[in-house]
């Protein structure tokens, strides 16, 4: 105050540049500590709110962590910028809880171990202020529901200790009650004539239940259903439908169809296997429900198409609905030309009108109104080309990388080699290239340009493959 008039406050600046870190760990490590293989996180989603995220480790783990910014001001960050409330913050999410999702097991009819890794995590519908999830290793899907359980507790005893009771009221009373006999629940026989047998008059005072209180609560973790014995092959990817009672699994040949209260028994509604195993040439790579038609899904092949399916059309959908691929061009075919053009993973955009597919060299976003071909087309590993031969034979060609998009759609985001990712403008004018290495920031480049900071020499040791970089609802 001076004079009577108000000092206004100054506005809060903006927040401070994001500073980005690699880790393949929760928790803070010392330089030369061993990181441990079960350690490293295998799985990560954000939930359709963006304000819970799971991760998955190799150890079989689940840990969920919560959002935490949007609490401070009684909103979400969405409501908050349309009321015009200043966000001079990041994103903050905290630990919420973890638990042991799989263990290890054993196929005794295979002689197959199954180890404990979580591939995949998707977040189902929340309903009455739980969370529901599923998470699979290679074999075995799991439902889990996780909900805050209020602590039981006694708050009171059975018998008031502060009156006399039993023998050590009598002798308490030992001058009171010379020439006193009494009966066995505390009364005086003289008082017989009464009729009056209660307890009290004369007796121990009346018995109290115990009252139970929920002072504490406490997050549980529990299994609802178990998905097993449905796949011959690795899982590759799970996916909820819209309409929130189903959801779709599948390996290398088979997708099947569940529902989420039925465990032992799902529909197989697209089997790629041939009669003869020798005339095999695709496998299933990937597949998604579309985010708002809960009959239509999308799945991509080894072979560099993607199928877009419809539900209605039979019960066993061996043909589909679109084709999406792109012709090679004229003399451009090679030793290597399916190995690199095998898609590794397929996005819906949140809309659903676009699906952003990745293969070892490109990152694609197609148009499902058109297809002829794609839309947009980002070259992540040309710089790779001449190196195809070291990576085919170190087995570095095969690595599987997968995609995320943005909550708008307006930007994607891929891995790469030396452990740099990627942050692509759909409109194809830039990119930003994060060296998760480095200690600064982040560095920004033409997308042309790009390639140059691994020019001259080939690093494979180090390579981001999963990414959930952005919350869906919007772009923070």
């Amino acid at each position: 105050m001076n004079g009577g008039d108000e000092v206004a406050e100054a506005p809060p600046g903006p927040p401070q540049p994001l500073e980005w870190k690699f880790s393949q760990v929760f928790g803070e490590r010392t330089d030369g500590e061993e990181v441990q293989e079960v350690d490293i996180i295998s799985a990560i989603e954000f939930d359709r709110s963006g304000d819970h995220l799971a991760t998955g480790d190799r150890g079989g783990r689940v840990v969920l962590f919560e959002r935490t910014d949007t609490k401070d001001h009684g909103g979400s960050r969405r409501d908050l910028e349309r009321m015009g409330y200043p966000i001079n913050r990041h994103p903050e999410f905290r630990y919420k809880t973890e638990f042991q999702s799989h263990e290890p097991e054993f196929d005794y009819l295979k002689s197959l171990e199954i180890e404990e890794k979580i591939n995949k995590i998707r977040w189902c519908q929340t309903t009455n202020g739980a969370l529901f999830l599923l998470s699979t290793n290679d074999k075995t899907i799991k439902y889990w529901k996780v909900q805050e359980k209020k602590v039981k507790k006694i708050s009171e005893m059975n018998v008031d200790p502060s009156k006399p009771i039993g023998n050590g009221g009598i002798a308490s009373s030992s001058n009171s009650s010379i020439g006193k006999q009494y009966l066995a629940n505390g009364g005086d026989k003289y008082d017989l004539p009464r009729n009056d047998f209660s307890i009290p008059p004369g007796g121990f005072p009346s018995l109290r239940l115990p009252v139970v209180t929920y002072d504490e609560t406490s997050l549980m973790a529990r299994c609802r259903r178990v998905y097993a014995h449905a796949h011959d092959y690795h899982i590759n990817s799970i996916s909820n439908n819209s309409d929130g009672e189903t959801f779709i699994s599948a390996d290398d040949l088979r997708i099947n169809l569940w529902n989420l209260e039925i465990s032992n028994q799902s529909f197989n509604i697209v089997d790629v296997k041939p009669a003869n195993m020798e005339d095999l040439t695709e496998v299933i790579t990937s597949a998604e429900f579309h985010p708002g038609h809960c009959n239509m899904l999308a799945y991509s092949s080894s072979k560099g198409s993607i199928r877009l399916i419809d539900l209605r059309q039979s019960a066993l959908c061996d043909s589909h609905a679109k084709l999406f691929e792109e012709p090679d061009a004229p003399g451009s075919r090679s030793f290597f030309t399916e190995i690199i053009a095998s898609i590794s993973d397929i996005k819906f955009a949140r809309d659903g009108r676009h699906i952003l597919s990745r293969d070892y060299m490109t990152l694609k976003l197609w148009d499902i109104n058109m297809d002829s071909g794609p839309v947009a087309t980002f070259q992540v590993h040309d710089h790779l080309r001449p190196k195809l031969c070291d990576l085919y034979e170190n087995d570095s060609i095969f690595d599987k990388f997968e995609c995320c998009l943005s909550g708008d759609g307006l930007r994607v985001a891929t891995g790469s080699y030396r452990s740099v990712v990627f942050f692509v403008l759909t409109s194809g004018h830039c990119t930003i290239v994060i060296e998760t290495t480095s200690p600064c920031a982040f560095v920004c480049y033409l997308f042309f340009v790009s390639p140059a900071i691994c020019s001259g020499y080939l690093v494979v040791t180090k390579k981001v493959l999963r990414q959930q970089l952005w919350k869906p609802a919007k772009i923070q």
